[in-house]
């Protein structure tokens, strides 16, 4: 059997994280969601994800502290990253280091798609 690629969703807001949770797995990822930026650095040093949704605003340590230390990691080196945010200012001074920005509210259907392009 073959194993789907992992996909970590960095995301505090309940609602979005199940949007993002849902569309990924319909999208072929297997999905691991954290709420906080603390618990989401601590497993990044576990693991080794396909794709990163990283919300900005998150509890702990900042979406763009994760981002710089994901982006330092090689480890990580070819996980893709898809940053989700509200704050259009600070997306745009971060899209150099991510894969994609996309702007909330996103759309279930949105991501599916643009997900599956990853793979």
């Amino acid at each position: 059997m073959e194993t789907k690629p992992l996909a970590l969703i960095i995301e505090d807001d309940p609602d979005q994280n199940l949007v993002f949770t849902t569309a990924l797995n319909q999208a072929g990822y297997e999905t691991e969601s954290i709420m906080n930026g603390q618990k989401a650095q601590q497993r990044l040093s576990e693991i080794v994800p396909k794709m990163i949704v990283l919300d900005l605003h998150i509890p702990n340590i900042t979406g763009q502290t994760l981002l710089r230390q994901i982006r330092s990691d090689v480890r990580l080196v070819d996980a893709s990253v898809i940053l989700a945010t509200a704050d259009a200012g600070l997306a745009n001074s971060l899209q150099a280091e991510a894969d994609l920005v996309l702007l909330k509210p996103i759309s279930f259907d949105q991501l599916s798609m643009l997900a599956s392009r990853f793979i």
